[in-house]
């Protein structure tokens, strides 16, 4: 996939280059996530949650499993549990790997792991429940499902996201390469805060002098880095490119990719960027152009900084997440 700019002279937007200490993750103001130990269910108690996981309780299928909604016992608190099929390949590895990712990360942005089962062949995870849903539902879902998203809630989509980004990168010891960044994995609160949820294709992070972890290509069409897709070669920076495509969705309500357009997104976004009299173009028409116009050129700039080719040009997420709080500070 090609990069939206040519060169970093035609973006106008300043990355500012954040002095947090190793460890620190930056904006103290943001709420904090009290550490939770994650539960060990029965397979009975969470079948009374569920009510024998009742086809009316299922709110989504994946390639992992079924998701069902479902209410503690004791507590009344209301759940999803995401029953896992291990019988496929790499299914009880996925298993092991949720359950660690969310049991060693914390953070606001990231879901919370309430607690798992693994009773016999079962592998059960139990989250939070966020009621809003997934980004994906209100982007792209069917007219049902679609809930009008103004400028200001998508760009404080777009920061959350980032944040959670961030802290994976920056925080975690090692690193945490998330790898699978899509809007079907960013989850929606009742205030509209955005979630990082799945962790199952996440890895940790190249240690000692090692520059990039080697794994096999993992991931969904239209959200790969070019460099990771063809060498297997993987960073945070195959993150941050994650990012921009998703920053894109939301600014223009279309697919990173759909194999009835003859084009990607990204493909689109650079043809037309090359008139500056046509940005407004990029807005989402559901928008209505309600958004301010220094705010949509400079996002699409952080995306295009996000999805250049070469890698080490691509900014931090520390780097975005600090050009995105300034960019929400101005439209105040």
């Amino acid at each position: 996939m090609s990069w939206l700019c040519c060169g970093s002279s035609e973006m106008s937007t300043s990355f500012s280059k954040t002095q947090s200490q190793p460890g620190e993750v930056m904006n103290s103001e943001e709420p904090k996530t009290e550490r939770r130990e994650a539960r060990s269910f029965t397979f009975q108690e969470l079948a009374n949650a569920t009510e024998n996981f009742s086809s009316e309780n299922c709110v989504d299928i994946n390639s992992f499993g079924k998701v069902y909604l479902g209410e503690l016992e004791g507590t009344f608190e209301v759940v999803t549990v995401e029953k896992m099929v291990v019988d496929r390949s790499g299914g009880a590895r996925e298993f092991l790997v949720k359950v660690l990712m969310l049991s060693l990360l914390n953070h606001p942005n990231l879901i919370n792991l309430v607690g798992y089962c693994a009773e016999g062949d079962e592998r059960i995870l139990v989250h939070e429940y966020l009621p809003l849903g997934s980004l994906e539902k209100h982007l792209h879902g069917g007219s049902s499902n679609r809930k009008h998203l103004d400028w200001d809630t998508r760009m404080k989509i777009a920061l959350g996201t980032a944040r959670g980004l961030e802290y994976m990168h920056h925080a975690a010891v090692p690193a945490v390469i998330y790898r699978n960044l899509k809007p079907s994995n960013i989850l929606l609160d009742d205030d509209y805060n955005a979630k990082l949820s799945d962790f199952g294709l996440s890895k940790l992070g190249p240690s000692g002098d090692k520059l990039h972890v080697s794994v096999l290509v993992r991931g969904t069409l239209g959200y790969i880095a070019p460099e990771y897709e063809k060498t297997g070669r993987l960073t945070v920076k195959a993150d941050v490119y994650s990012f921009g495509v998703v920053l894109l969705e939301l600014i223009t309500g279309q697919r990173a990719a759909d194999v009835t357009d003859e084009q990607s997104l990204i493909s689109w976004v650079k043809n037309i960027q090359k008139d500056p009299k046509k940005v407004p173009a990029f807005a989402d028409p559901r928008l209505q152009g309600e958004f301010p116009a220094t705010g949509l050129k400079q996002a699409l700039e952080v995306a295009s900084k996000c999805l250049q080719e070469n890698e080490i040009a691509r900014p931090s997420m520390k780097d975005v997440v600090a050009t995105l709080e300034n960019l929400s500070q101005t439209m105040e």
